[in-house]
């Protein structure tokens, strides 16, 4: 009995030593983990809602105020446009005209990413500058096939009262100018916020 007690108090110690080393952790710290559950209620988080808004989106290419600039121009000669790069800083409106009210702006790119028709690969913000959604912004990403009827693309997320934001928007084409290249869409967006 006595040869088990000498074992169990040498392997005893043995341990002691190896965690006090940091070789055996024998306690677990929780506040160095990699990830945690956190109750949104600790965030400000109330109850999530689906917001549906309209705005006008002007693609102005033409004349000294342009707010889409071409950065990147294909070196193919394709008849789609493919590889070209806009970058683009465009205003969003309540309504179609331009004088309408200002409600932010939709800043990013859209790219010429098909051979066979013309689509887009867009990647934009809509940084909202009224009302209480001032600051906010809701992100889009997707693809847009511009000679079609409606385009759907996603909403990714957002920031501010747009923060966890998912949704989509609809694109319609409200006016092309085939001469300047000007263009007004209309987006219907449907956002889950909260």
């Amino acid at each position: 009995m006595a040869r088990i007690l000498l074992i169990l108090a040498s392997e005893f110690i043995i341990l002691s030593i190896l965690s006090s080393s940091g070789l055996i952790q024998c306690s677990r710290e929780d506040d160095h983990d990699f990830m945690s559950i956190l109750d949104r209620k600790l965030l400000g988080l109330k109850e999530e809602k689906l917001s549906r808004f309209r705005i006008y989106w002007h693609d102005i290419v033409s004349g000294r105020n342009a707010t889409s600039i071409q950065v990147v121009q294909p070196s193919n000669g394709s008849a789609t446009g493919f590889g070209i790069i806009s970058m683009i800083d465009d205003p969003l409106t309540e309504g179609p005209k331009l004088s309408s009210k200002m409600v932010g702006r939709a800043q990013g790119f859209y790219a010429l990413s098909s051979q066979e028709e013309v689509g887009l690969l867009m990647s934009m913000n809509f940084a909202f500058t009224v009302g209480k959604y001032n600051g906010s912004t809701i992100t889009v990403l997707g693809r847009n096939t511009v000679f079609s009827k409606v385009r759907e693309m996603p909403v990714i997320g957002g920031s501010g009262l747009f923060r966890f934001a998912r949704g989509y928007v609809q694109a319609r084409t409200h006016t092309f100018n085939l001469e300047t290249g000007d263009a007004i869409v209309q987006y219907t967006c449907y956002v889950l916020h909260y």
